[in-house]
């Protein structure tokens, strides 16, 4: 008669390839039912773009048939918690991971990578948020064709909070939305980081798995601003191959990994980094160089989370307000496998690091 010591004890040699410690330690087994020759439970993993769950499903599945019997009918129920170190303070209670997606310079893509990321990790089952911190360029009201929504604003206690845009999935916040679009933002850098301080404190965010930030380029006011404001779960560095543009991504992950600072690097994205001409599929030509962001990530020992290619679709996708992962073609399947990448080291983060807390800097 199978019992569920037994489940557990095999479980318990099933190890987590990411977290790298058995199931059963990590609490991911739950809701065991024990049948005649059958057994049903539920593994919870700690992502819902976790790429490897057809990996621990199966893991599982030959764990079980080895200790307690081939003729075993073993079923599995998969489902996610996203995993995450912050506690319950007064700041985005219901937000489990802030992560800021940064760049050295401008013009390699950041934007567009950041609103690949957001529509893809929402599209792998996760609620998800963008704010879009580059005050005085924003890009993300176009790229999700929102420029002309404006958000509403609720009462709550006698305080007025902005309601989030909601398009394709992702909750949005931009002073895109607050600006008419043919008029610029000339404000002193206070002015910028209050503005950003509003987003995050006088808006409702409600329950998030991942909160994305679209930073400006560079080392700014708007950067202090969000490591003083929030607790950052970690910081993706954006960057194309040619040198001058990592020249430039090494000052921005110096200044995350300050010692003052000190926002974990949850890994290098390398955009641009090969021209794909729609008629020549199979075809890579390394315009502005080839493998400086792996490079990079090597140098700093930190994740390299992907290449994204040069191609015409992208740059058609966001001007649309349509971002490329939304499509079928290889194009956002790069994007895919970005966000499951992104996934996987925020939950290692969790796991191995503590929990985040504000920056306090005395400038």
């Amino acid at each position: 008669m199978i019992n569920v010591e037994q489940i557990l004890s095999s479980l318990s040699t099933v190890e987590e390839p990411d977290l790298k410690k058995d199931l059963v330690s990590l609490g991911m087994v739950k809701d065991i039912e024990i049948g005649v020759n059958q057994v049903q439970f539920t593994v919870v993993l700690t992502t819902p773009a976790c790429p490897l769950k057809e990996l621990i499903r199966q893991r599982c599945v030959e764990a079980i048939k080895r200790d307690v019997g081939q003729e075993v009918d073993v079923l599995i129920h998969m489902t996610a918690n996203v995993s995450s170190t912050r506690g319950d303070g007064p700041v985005l209670p219901g937000v489990k991971n802030i992560i800021a997606i940064a760049s050295g310079k401008g013009g390699v893509g950041k934007s567009t990578v950041t609103a690949n990321l957001a529509v893809a990790l929402h599209r792998s089952g996760a609620k998800v948020g963008l704010i879009d911190a580059d005050i005085f360029g924003p890009s993300i009201p176009v790229m999700f064709d929102a420029e002309n929504m404006q958000p509403m604003v609720t009462q709550k206690n006698g305080k007025n909070y902005i309601i989030p845009i909601r398009q394709y999935g992702i909750k949005m916040l931009s002073i895109g939305f607050l600006a008419p679009s043919d008029s610029a933002v000339v404000w002193r850098g206070p002015m910028a980081s209050s503005a950003l301080r509003q987003f995050f404190m006088d808006a409702e965010w409600e329950e998030l798995d991942y909160l994305l930030v679209d930073l400006p380029p560079g080392t700014s006011d708007i950067h202090l601003t969000l490591v003083q404001t929030v607790p950052v779960t970690g910081a993706v560095i954006v960057t194309t191959p040619q040198k001058v543009a990592l020249a430039d991504a090494r000052k921005g992950l110096a200044m995350f990994r300050q010692p003052q600072i000190n926002v974990p690097i949850l890994g290098i994205v390398e955009n641009m980094a090969y021209f794909t001409p729609a008629e020549l599929p199979e075809n890579k030509y390394y315009i502005f160089g080839q493998g400086g962001g792996e490079k990079l990530a090597k140098q700093y020992e930190v994740p390299f989370l992907g290449q994204i290619p040069l191609v015409q679709s992208i740059r058609e996708a966001g001007d649309l307000g349509r971002p490329a992962v939304m499509t079928d073609d290889v194009t956002a399947q790069s994007f895919k496998d970005l966000a499951q990448a992104l996934a996987q080291q925020v939950s290692i983060r969790n796991a191995a690091q503590d929990k985040t807390r504000i920056v306090e800097i005395k400038v």
